[in-house]
């Protein structure tokens, strides 16, 4: 069976699309299971963690929808600085009953 180029090209397309919508896709549900994990854990550091990947993963999406600057910031301020300062404050906190 022969296939012209147009139809080939056709199919690498529609392939294309349906990666980039199943990376997508995958990318959205990570996201919303890192950021899930963060409110639900009880241990603050592990919790600060997960929530620096899950603003990171957030950072990709707004890439992908084609809002580098936004992405750019989002990686910048809430994945580098608000996760440094959450872990700097939490080993701040001294424990009940140690001095």
């Amino acid at each position: 069976m022969y296939l012209s180029k147009s139809s080939i090209e056709k199919v690498k397309v529609c392939m294309s699309v349906q990666i980039d919508s199943l990376v997508s896709m995958i990318i959205l549900i990570s996201t919303l299971v890192f950021l899930l994990i963060a409110i639900e854990l009880k241990d603050l550091v592990k919790s600060t963690i997960a929530l620096g990947i899950g603003s990171a993963l957030l950072a990709s999406v707004f890439y992908i929808l084609g809002a580098p600057y936004a992405a750019v910031f989002e990686l910048s301020v809430a994945t580098g600085l608000v996760t440094v300062l959450l872990l700097s404050a939490i080993g701040m906190i001294t424990k009940e009953g140690t001095k």
